[in-house]
C-alpha cells in the first residue's frame, strides 16, 4: 500500500508538472522528505520527459561518459534555478522508456536512498549510481521482469546457501561480497581464491546440473572450488521465492548497507519486488550435498579438452558423482573463513 502510494505521489507530481510546451529547461517539485538528500521530480522541456533529480552536498562526480545510461534513461548533471549549493544528477526517462518502468526504478533509487540516512555524501552518490547500473542491467534483459522458471529455482537455490551461510555465523557483509553470481560471475560465491558454485534442482530424480563453461569447474582458476547440489522439492508448504527475500531482508535489515548490497544483487538477479505476485511456487529445502572439485572429478575444462573446441556448455548428474560429500563447516574451513 505505502509503495503505491508512493508512486501515485510521483505520478501525479509528474502531471502536474506537464503541459507547458513553450518552456525550456526545469520544472521541479519536491518529494521524499525522509530521503537523505534533497529530490525533485521534475519535467524538462521542451521535450516534456519525467525526471527524478537528486541533490547531493558539493562532490565530485564521474565524467558524463562513465555515468550509467539505459535502454529507456539517462543520468546527466544538471543545473537546477533556485536550488543553490547542491550537485544535481538528473535521472531522465527518453521517450522510448515506458513510463511505468521508469516510475518503478525511481522509487526503487528514493528507497535505496532512505535506507542510508546516517551515509556519508560519498558513499550516498556511489550507491545513487550503482543502484542505477544496477537497473541498467536488468532493463538490458528485455523481459517483462519475470524471472524464468528456471532461474527462479536457481535464485532459490542460492539464497538457500545464502541463509546457511549467514546460520554458520560469516558477517553479513562478507557473504555478501563473495556473492557473485548476479554480476555474472564465474561462481556464484567467491572467497579468497576459492569459491562454491551453487547448482540447484526440483527434480525428484536425478540431478541435472548446467555448467555454463570450459572454466567453471576448473579448480586451477579458483581452489579449493567446491560445488553446492541445492535440491528443493515442490511443497504447498515451503516458502515462495518473495518468502524468502522478505525473510533474508529482515534478517538483514540491522546493517543498512549490507540490506542495499544484498537489494542490488537481487536486481541484478532479475528480481523484481512488483511482479513478485507472480512466482507462486513454493519450494521447501530437501538437503544440499557439497563437493570437492579436484582431480578425477567428472568436467571439461580447457587442459582436458582439445584445443579446436574453444567454448562448451554441458550437463552434470549430481547423483551419479560418487565423490565424498562435505559438511558446510568442513567448506569453510577449507576456504579460510573458520578454524
Amino acid at each position: 500500500m505505502a509503495l503505491q502510494s508512493e508512486r501515485e505521489e510521483l505520478q501525479a507530481a509528474w502531471r502536474a508538472l506537464a503541459g507547458h510546451p513553450e518552456s525550456e529547461g526545469w520544472r521541479t517539485i519536491p518529494i521524499a522528505r525522509k530521503s537523505p538528500c534533497k529530490v525533485l521530480a521534475g519535467r524538462h522541456f521542451p521535450g516534456n520527459e519525467e525526471a527524478l533529480l537528486v541533490g547531493f552536498a558539493p562532490t565530485r562526480l564521474p565524467p558524463p561518459n562513465l555515468l550509467p545510461q539505459g535502454r529507456g534513461f539517462l543520468v546527466s548533471r544538471e543545473e537546477v534555478p533556485g536550488q543553490p549549493g547542491h550537485v544535481w544528477v538528473a535521472l531522465r526517462r527518453q521517450q522510448a522508456g515506458r513510463l511505468d518502468l521508469f516510475a518503478m526504478m525511481a522509487l526503487d533509487v528514493l528507497g535505496t536512498l532512505e535506507q542510508l540516512r546516517d551515509a556519508s555524501n560519498e558513499r550516498l552518490v556511489e550507491v545513487f549510481l550503482s543502484r542505477i547500473a544496477a537497473w541498467q542491467e536488468f532493463m538490458r534483459r528485455d523481459s517483462d521482469g519475470v524471472l524464468s522458471p528456471e532461474a527462479e529455482v536457481g535464485l532459490a537455490g542460492e539464497l538457500e546457501l545464502l541463509n546457511g551461510l549467514l546460520d554458520a555465523n560469516l558477517p553479513a557483509p562478507v557473504v555478501l561480497k563473495a556473492w557473485q553470481g548476479p554480476l555474472d560471475g564465474l561462481h556464484d560465491f567467491t572467497f579468497g581464491t576459492g569459491a562454491i558454485e551453487v547448482k540447484s534442482t526440483i527434480s525428484p530424480a536425478g540431478f541435472p546440473a548446467k555448467v555454463s563453461s570450459l572454466d567453471q569447474l576448473d579448480d586451477t582458476i579458483a581452489s579449493p572450488l567446491f560445488l553446492a547440489g541445492v535440491r528443493l522439492a515442490l511443497d504447498p508448504l515451503g516458502n515462495s521465492l518473495p518468502d524468502t527475500v522478505s525473510a533474508l531482508r529482515t534478517r538483514l535489515a540491522e546493517g543498512p548497507a549490507a540490506l542495499v548490497t544484498f537489494n542490488t544483487r537481487l536486481l541484478h538477479a532479475g528480481y523484481l519486488d512488483d511482479v513478485a505476485d507472480r512466482y507462486t511456487r513454493r519450494f521447501k529445502p530437501a538437503g544440499t550435498r557439497f563437493l570437492l572439485v579436484s582431480e578425477g572429478f567428472p568436467r571439461l575444462t580447457r587442459a582436458t579438452t582439445p584445443a579446436e573446441i574453444r567454448a562448451a556448455r554441458y550437463e552434470l548428474d549430481l547423483d551419479l558423482i560418487s565423490g565424498i560429500p562435505h559438511q558446510l563447516d568442513d567448506v569453510l574451513a577449507q576456504l579460510g573463513l573458520t578454524e
